[in-house]
């Protein structure tokens, strides 16, 4: 069982003996003296030195001066011709075009066998492998049912083959 008669409260602080003043605080004061001692001896040496045994009173007598002048020319220089802007050359190049144009055979004539119309038996067998070569053909663009039409010639199947 715990003691009904001591006290639950702690007692006043105690007091600590003092400390000495930390470094900081002792510059706080010497600096402000030194730098006041170094502007004194600054403004002493500064002073001249007039007041010393030494001194010699100036001479009154006359002295040579020096007398600098300055002389410009300006001349003026003609001004200077504009060069003559250079010759433009242009060349020229005659390019020739030439169109390759394949006639197709017509559709029911010419065949003599008497067909119906849906093309010869001489136009089926074209057959291009892609669609360079049908450009290089100068066949391009190839409709559905026209010699030399593929479905591999023809991507987003719309009938015409090498269309773009």
């Amino acid at each position: 069982m715990a003691n009904p008669y001591t006290n639950p409260y702690p007692g006043p602080p105690v007091p600590q003996p003092p400390r000495p003043a930390p470094r900081w605080a002792r510059k706080r004061y010497v600096l402000p003296a030194l730098a006041l001692a170094l502007f004194l001896g600054a403004g002493i040496g500064a002073g001249g030195g007039e007041t010393g045994t030494d001194a010699k009173p100036a001479a009154a007598g006359p002295q040579p001066t020096v007398t600098v002048t300055a002389t410009t020319t300006a001349t003026a220089t003609p001004l200077a011709e504009e060069p003559e802007p250079a010759p433009t050359v242009t060349a020229t190049k005659t390019v020739r075009v030439t169109t390759t144009v394949t006639a197709r055979p017509a559709a029911g004539g010419g065949s003599g066998d008497g067909g119906s119309g849906d093309g010869g038996s001489d136009g089926e067998d074209i057959y291009y492998a892609n669609c360079s070569a049908v450009r290089a053909a100068g066949a391009a663009p190839i409709h559905r049912g026209e010699p030399g039409y593929a479905s591999h010639l023809d991507r987003d199947n719309d009938g015409v083959a090498c269309d773009t």
